[in-house]
C-alpha cells in the first residue's frame, strides 16, 4: 500500500516484482533514473532488459544489474570490463560465489560464459578486484589450475595469500617453487599455514630462513616437521625469540627436544611445558628445577605482566587503550600489542586482526583501523614505523588527516577478511 502510494505521489506507477516487459520497457522509455535503478534490483525482470541496462549511463544502475542474480551471464561478461571499480568487484563477489556450485544443467555456452567472466575478473588490473576472486574461490574445487595459480603468484599479498593457505588445487611442486621466488614473507607465511604441509614443503619454507614464515610454520600444527628440520631449527631458536611461544605450544614433542626449548625458553614458557600433557615425571621434575634456578637467579618468577595481552587489557581497563597507546606502540615495532589493540578496538578475533597486519596490505590495515576507532595517523604509524613500507606501498592520509578511502569501500576491503561492517 505504502509502496502504491510513493509511486502515485511521484507520477510513477510502482512495479510489481516481476514486471512484464511492458512495464520493464515503459520504464526504459519514460522514467527518470531512480526507476531504472528499481528496475535493475527486479529478478523477475526479462534477462534482455537486465542486459539493456547493463550498459546504462548511470554507475549505480550498473552496480545493482551487476549484484542482481537473475543478470544473465552475457550481461555479467560484459560488466566484467565496466570502467566503475565497484561494479567489478560487485560482479566479482557474485561470479565467484557460482562456481562451486553451479548447476550441472546449465549449457555448456552459460558455463563457458561464467568461467569467462571470472578469468577476466581474476585478470583485473586493480588488486582489490582480483582479491575478491580470490577470496571467494580459495576453496573451490571446480576452477581452473591456471588460473588458481595465477592468483597465487600474484604480487600483491592480498590477492595470493587467500589461494596460499587454503586451496587444495596447489601441489607440493607448485608450493615449492612459489616458495622458492617468492619476495614477501606474507606469501612464505601464508604456505606456512596451510592444513597437513608436507614435509618437502616444510623443508623449503625452513630454508627460505624467514623468521615469520617460519614461526608460522612451528604453530601449524598440522605442518610435518620432520626431526631433521627440526634440529636445524632448534640450533637457531634460542636467538629468535619469536619461535619461542610456537616450539613450546608444538604439539608431540619428544622429551628431549622438550629439554632443549627449556633451556632458552622464559621460565613463563617453562611452565606452559612442565602443563604438555603426557610429559615424562623425569622431564617434568627437570624443567622445574630450571624454574627455580631461574627465581633464585633472578630473584623472582618472569612475570606475565609486561605481556602484550596484560599491557592491553590494563590500558583498555584505564580508558587509555587509544591513538597515543596504539600509534607509540607501532613506532616501537611492537606488533603483538599493536595486533591485540586492534582487535580489541574492532571487536574482532586476533588471528583475524593477525591476518590483515600480515597483509601488508595498506588499504586493509586502514580499513581495519577505521573499524578500530582510531585516527588515520595511527594507520600511518603502523604503515610506516611498524611495517616499513615503501612511499609505493603506503596509502596517504587525504588532507593530512583523513582517511581516503570511503566508508563503503573500507568495509570491502574488511570484508575480504571475513569481517562484516553490517
Amino acid at each position: 500500500m505504502l509502496k502504491s502510494m510513493l509511486g502515485r505521489l511521484l507520477g510513477r506507477q510502482a512495479l510489481p516484482d516481476r514486471p512484464s516487459y511492458e512495464q520493464a520497457r515503459d520504464v526504459l522509455e519514460k522514467h527518470a533514473v531512480e526507476m531504472r535503478r528499481i528496475l535493475a534490483d527486479k529478478t523477475g525482470v526479462e534477462p534482455e532488459i537486465l542486459y539493456y541496462l547493463a550498459e546504462d549511463a548511470d554507475t549505480e544502475v550498473r552496480r545493482r544489474v551487476a549484484r542482481n542474480s537473475a543478470t544473465p551471464a552475457l550481461a555479467d561478461k560484459l560488466l566484467s570490463t565496466d570502467s566503475d571499480e565497484d561494479v567489478r568487484a560487485i560482479l566479482a563477489r557474485k561470479v565467484a560465489r557460482l562456481m562451486p556450485n553451479l548447476p550441472q544443467e546449465q549449457s555448456v555456452r552459460v558455463r563457458e560464459l561464467v568461467v569467462e567472466t571470472l578469468e577476466r575478473l581474476a585478470d583485473d588490473q586493480v588488486p582489490r578486484v582480483r582479491a575478491i576472486v580470490a577470496e571467494e574461490i580459495k576453496c573451490c574445487a571446480t576452477v581452473s589450475n591456471k588460473m588458481v595459480l595465477r592468483l597465487a603468484r600474484d604480487v600483491e599479498s592480498i590477492v595470493s595469500t587467500p589461494i596460499l593457505e587454503y586451496s587444495t588445487l596447489l601441489s607440493d611442486a607448485d608450493l615449492m617453487e612459489i616458495v622458492a621466488l617468492a619476495r614477501v614473507s606474507d606469501s612464505l607465511t601464508a604456505v606456512a599455514r596451510r592444513k597437513n604441509l608436507s614435509a618437502a614443503v616444510c623443508d623449503a619454507v625452513i630454508a627460505t630462513l624467514d623468521i615469520p614464515a617460519t614461526a608460522a610454520l612451528l604453530a601449524n600444527g598440522s605442518a610435518d616437521i620432520t626431526e631433521r628440520a627440526m634440529e636445524a631449527l632448534l640450533s637457531r631458536a634460542a636467538e629468535i625469540e619469536a619461535w619461542h611461544e610456537p616450539l613450546v605450544s608444538r604439539p608431540n614433542l619428544s622429551s628431549r627436544v622438550v629439554k632443549r626449548i627449556a633451556g632458552f625458553v622464559s621460565s613463563a614458557l617453562i611452565e606452559r611445558l612442565i602443563g604438555r600433557q603426557g610429559l615424562d615425571e623425569d622431564t617434568a621434575s627437570d624443567l622445574k628445577r630450571r624454574v627455580r634456578q631461574s627465581i633464585d637467579a633472578n630473584g623472582l618468577a618472569v612475570s606475565p605482566a609486561d605481556s602484550p595481552e596484560a599491557r592491553v587489557r590494563d590500558a583498555r581497563a584505564r580508558g587509555a587503550l587509544n591513538d597515543a597507546f596504539v600509534a607509540a606502540a607501532a613506532e616501537n615495532g611492537e606488533r603483538d600489542v599493536v595486533v591485540l589493540s586492534l582487535a580489541t578496538l574492532a571487536d574482532i578475533p586476533a588471528q583475524v586482526a593477525k591476518r590483515i597486519v600480515d597483509s601488508r596490505s595498506a588499504r586493509a590495515i586502514a580499513s581495519l583501523t577505521w573499524r578500530a576507532g582510531l585516527s588515520m595517523r595511527v594507520a600511518m604509524s603502523i604503515q610506516t614505523g611498524m611495517l616499513k613500507l615503501t612511499a609505493q606501498e603506503t596509502l596517504l592520509a587525504r588532507g593530512g588527516t583523513n582517511y581516503p578511502m570511503s566508508p563503503e569501500e573500507m568495509a570491502m576491503h574488511l570484508e575480504l577478511f571475513g569481517v562484516s561492517c553490517a
